[in-house]
């Protein structure tokens, strides 16, 4: 089989030796330099000229190893090439996540004098930066990760890497192999090191609402009494001002509801200093993590997103974006970057900070809060800012994202005190992308933290967390059927919980002084909280306290005095106790969630269906007693016993696991989870039952989890791997017709003013296609494509828009005034021939690479971007968004180009689909 097309026309069917060949190069090196003179009068020419070689083709040539001005040019733009240097570019995001959405209002800003930052070094030195190897932030904000890009760019890394045989490229390929291991301990220790601070600092602020240690004033209730309820050395706030030093009830209540308020403003005036403005002009979409955004742009029809005066001026009317990262628990938002979806300030070391303080401050006053779920968010945040000690992921992306997949999976890892847990949720809930070799380091990742938590030992107690709990007793097998009844009542309490927080978010929440001045919110529901939470003790604990309280068996307070473990007579005012704490927790928990402090929802979730399932225990616990001899309990023990039949804790914690999995739809790992935290493998069917049971229930009556409700209505462009509608259209019933501003003809010349080319990248950025791209056609072919921010750097080098005049043919050789006729080398920049010297000098520098002329912009264009036919279907469509990670998909008829699909795009179309199926 002939190795190219080049093969069918050649003059010889036999091989050519390895001398013929390089006498060949040699001699079409002297022809490029011998009809530099002759191309010096079709400079001018609006169509550059044709290939000059004349060097036959044969067998053993490759189709683009010719001097024709193809060889070398990379498949996608910005591939790493040879080892030439790296300087700051226009914008450049790794001095400062800037944006450069912008540019079109400001053309003449530079990095330098926006940043102010290293690397200050004017635009001459801007203008002749390497675009070999780029070192630049590909991304802007609201935009989408190129994955394509990045792991091509990467492949070529390793390449070059592997390339060299001698001992110290053997050991720099190892040290590149073991820098992966490396950050994900470093991210173990630390992101440990955090969540023991947060434990032990949020545990005794949290005490303070009762009273403070006489002893110790800093030390926590649990450790002021050595892990008793009450002890001597624990005051209450009251005996400060009475004469006689006793305890007055309405004076520990002022005091706790001073603590309660104080507290929770405090945190949401931590979490407001995280406030991030974005304009509207960078991306049409909306940003609000209380739930009541409204979504711009859902009425606007086509004809205005291509009238460029309409969509400037529409623009420039909508009042700017304003998000707070450090609010919320943060999950939906990892989910959404590990996707491949930017948004910048969610994972940097502000956020970090203000996130710890307000959580230690948000879970210490009392609010129905979780600390789990933002340990996700504050160990990724660990993890974006570790990988910048290595280029290997600090540079690109796409690798990037499988530590902060790692990352993820450590902060459920310190949550729960359950590594297996942690790698699993990173695979079942956020991980978009994870290969095998990710899985190794993320279950590393795991272990690291768990056994730093372990050695730093926040309880005292040798546990990693406080509601680890022991079973002994084994399950009856009548207690199945209470155990699929606690997995209904689990999925309907949390399908129950995702309606009541949509409903609240679109009618509280959509109050303008509620939406304007967020800390009133944040006051009301802790008012509320306070004068509530007081007067029972279930509301007035902890929810991690509470939940150990609610699912540990009764052997675990034989000396704690608990009201959890009541004789047969007790037991009806204990239910009547929980079922007032049940209905209030579960009511606080759904209007905290949301407000601006961060917040988790799965301690809270699991508390409210612990407190369902406690009912539903000493239910069934009566029950037994009552009747011993009913036919289900013939096989119990009649030993005056509550718990030797049935332990309501477990009750507890499978109805615990069923709310959780109704609230957030997490399967596997949530029974693992409920496994890991009992050490019994006993119980692991009525937990994984249960939480089956759980996920099909909520599934039937409220289709999204709570994650997905908050990218929903925060209109994040997330495509769902695990979603896919039933289509019943083609490609080409969601291709748009194309736009004169959306390609670039190149039919009757090559060259392009760079006006017209930053006309129709001001007309692709008020389009909110920061990531889009301009496809390049030759006489309706599809020729190349050039995406968004590649052109945006190349007009940005240019020193003048005026009069410049860019060469976009990547097929055609570029001849620019003064260069003399150029080619590509597969392993360097682009060499130029000068007419000054021999051909000794020509050879020289085919050697050493010049500096590229910056109205060349064919180092940027992407020759082969991924196209299909208009016929495709869409299943091809989607797998291709998904499995890839496209930013677009061009669309042809015939081989000729017809329109483009841009993954935001896409995402919309999607969402109509499924919102449509469920309506019907």
């Amino acid at each position: 089989m002939p190795s190219s097309v080049a093969s069918y026309y050649s003059e010889s069917g036999g091989l050519p030796a390895d001398s013929d060949l390089r006498q060949r190069e040699s001699e079409a090196i002297r022809n490029a330099y011998l009809n530099t003179q002759h191309s010096r009068s079709s400079l001018n020419s609006p169509v550059h000229a044709s290939r000059t070689s004349t060097q036959p083709f044969d067998e053993s040539s490759g189709l683009l190893a010719h001097s024709d001005g193809l060889q070398g040019y990379r498949t996608v733009p910005g591939t790493p090439r040879g080892g030439l240097s790296r300087r700051a570019s226009y914008a450049s995001m790794r001095i400062r996540p800037l944006s450069r959405a912008h540019s079109y209002l400001r053309r003449s800003a530079r990095a330098a004098s926006i940043t102010g930052g290293p690397g200050q070094e004017g635009d001459e030195q801007a203008g002749t930066a390497s675009i070999v190897r780029d070192d630049r932030m590909w991304y802007d904000q609201m935009t989408s990760v190129d994955w394509v890009k990045d792991s091509i760019a990467d492949a070529y890394r390793v390449k070059e890497l592997r390339a060299r045989k001698d001992w110290r490229g053997r050991l720099q390929a190892s040290f590149d192999g073991a820098q992966g291991w490396i950050l994900v301990a470093i991210i173990g220790c630390v992101t440990a090191g955090i969540a023991y601070i947060i434990d032990v600092t949020e545990a005794a602020i949290f005490d303070y609402k009762t009273g403070y240690c006489s002893r110790r004033w800093w030390y926590s209730k649990r450790k002021c009494c050595s892990g008793a309820n009450v002890c001597e050395d624990w005051s209450r706030w009251s005996s400060l001002l009475t004469k006689d030093g006793g305890d007055n009830l309405w004076l520990d209540f002022g005091a706790f509801f001073v603590w309660v308020v104080g507290l929770a403003l405090l945190a949401c005036l931590v979490t407001l200093q995280t406030k991030t403005v974005i304009s509207l002009s960078v991306a049409i979409t909306t940003l609000d993590e209380n739930l009541g955004a409204g979504h711009y742009g859902k009425s606007e029809d086509h004809e205005d997103v291509l009238s460029p005066n309409r969509q400037a001026a529409r623009v420039a009317q909508r009042p700017p974006l304003i998000y707070y990262p450090g609010a919320g628990s943060g999950v939906a938002e990892v989910k959404v970057i590990l996707s491949g979806f930017v948004l910048h300030g969610y994972l940097g070391a502000r956020t970090l900070f203000y996130k710890t303080v307000g959580l230690i401050l948000s879970v210490g006053s009392g609010l129905s809060v979780g600390k789990e779920g933002p340990y996700v968010h504050v160990a990724t945040c660990v993890g974006n800012i570790a990988s910048r000690m290595f280029t290997k992921y600090s540079q690109n992306d796409g690798k990037r994202r499988e530590v902060l997949s790692a990352s993820a999976a450590a902060g459920v890892a310190v949550a729960f005190g359950a590594p297996i847990s942690g790698l699993l949720f990173s695979l079942e809930e956020v991980s978009y992308y994870f290969p095998p070799k990710t899985l190794f380091r993320t279950f590393f990742c795991c272990i690291v933290a768990a056994l730093s938590l372990r050695f730093l030992n926040p309880y005292d107690t040798g546990k990693i967390v406080l509601f680890e709990v022991r079973y002994v007793t084994h399950w009856r097998f009548f207690e199945l059927i209470v155990f699929v009844l606690l997995g209904v009542m689990g999925g309907v309490t949390g399908a129950l919980f995702i309606k009541a927080s949509r409903f609240w978010a679109t009618t509280f929440r959509r109050i303008p002084t509620i939406k304007k001045y967020p800390m009133v919110e944040v006051l009301i529901v802790a008012m509320i909280t306070g004068l509530t939470s007081f007067w029972n003790r279930y509301t007035r604990l902890p929810v991690a306290e509470l939940l150990y309280e609610l699912a540990a068996p009764c052997d675990a307070f034989l000396n704690t005095g608990s009201g959890l473990c009541p004789t047969e007579e007790r037991i009806p005012d204990t239910i009547r106790y929980l079922i007032a704490a049940f209905v209030l927790k579960a009511a606080l928990t759904t209007v905290t969630f949301g407000i601006k402090v961060p917040a988790g929802i799965y301690v809270p979730s699991m508390v409210v269906g612990g407190l369902l399932g406690r009912i539903v225990g000493h239910t069934v616990q009566l029950l037994t007693l009552k009747y011993p001899h009913f036919g289900l309990f013939a096989g119990c023990p009649v030993d005056g016993n509550p718990e030797s039949c049935v332990v309501p804790g477990v009750y507890a914690l499978v109805a615990a696991g069923a709310t959780m999995c109704g609230v957030t739809r997490l399967s596997v790992t949530l029974a693992v989870i409920l496994f890991e935290l009992t050490g019994s493998l006993e119980h692991v069917l009525p937990f994984s039952l249960a939480v089956l049971i759980a996920k099909w229930t909520a599934d039937a009556l409220e289709p999204l989890s709570i994650y997905d409700l908050l990218t929903d209505m925060n209109a994040y462009p997330f495509l769902d791997s695990k979603v896919r509608p039933v289509f019943t259209t083609e490609l080409g019933d969601l291709a748009p017709a194309p736009h004169p501003n959306h390609f670039i003809d190149i039919s009757r010349s090559p060259l392009v003013p760079a006006k017209q080319l930053r006309a129709k990248l001001d007309f692709l950025h008020m389009a909110g296609e920061l990531d889009g791209g301009l496809p390049i056609l030759r006489n309706g072919i599809l020729v190349g494509l050039i995406p968004g921010p590649d052109l945006e750097f190349a007009l940005d080098r240019l020193a003048s828009d005026d009069d410049a005049q860019c060469f976009m043919s990547a097929q055609d050789r570029w001849q620019g005034p003064g260069r003399g006729t150029q080619r590509c080398d597969a392993d360097s920049d682009l060499i130029s021939l000068d007419d000054t010297a021999d051909a000794g000098t020509a050879e020289a520098d085919t050697q050493h690479p010049t500096t590229k002329d910056p109205t060349d912009f064919t180092p940027y264009i992407d020759p082969a971007p991924v196209s299909l036919d208009i016929c495709s279907p869409m299943d091809l469509v989607f797998e291709c968004f998904v499995k890839l990670g496209l930013r677009y998909i061009c669309v042809l008829r015939e081989g000729k180009f017809v329109g483009l699909v841009h993954k935001k795009a896409f995402v919309r179309y999607v969402k109509e689909t499924h919102d449509m199926e469920l309506k019907h």
